[in-house]
């Protein structure tokens, strides 16, 4: 749903995604997910595509844990792996999720501030 906020508050929160067009972002908090400056509604177009790009990025940190999760939860299923070698684990599964979001994030946002 796009609209201005004001009259469409209620459509733009019961939504699946909402975003307002205005021009004074700083002082407006509407009921949507994302704020658009009226001058900028031209790119619309590259904000769908980088939410696509993104939408990419979280699948594949959902894989990596997943994998992460399996390979740790065979091992300790097998009881071959100790508390402190799954402590671990578990600690470089979230360093490695948040690193590829971090290094993915500033792929996509050197991409489309390259063109």
């Amino acid at each position: 749903m796009i609209g201005d906020g004001l009259n469409e508050a209620g459509a733009l929160a019961a939504a699946d995604v909402g975003l307002a067009i205005s021009d004074e972002e700083a002082c407006f908090s509407p009921a949507c997910d994302g704020i658009l400056t009226g001058s900028r509604i031209g790119g619309l177009n590259d904000l769908l595509c980088t939410c696509g790009r993104a939408r990419m990025i979280l699948w594949l940190t959902y894989g990596i844990a997943f994998f992460y999760n399996a390979i740790g939860l065979s091992y300790a299923v097998s009881g071959t792996l100790s508390p402190v070698v799954a402590a671990i684990l578990m600690l470089l599964s979230s360093i490695t999720v948040v690193l590829v979001a971090s290094l993915g994030a500033r792929l996509m946002y050197r991409r489309n501030t390259a063109v």
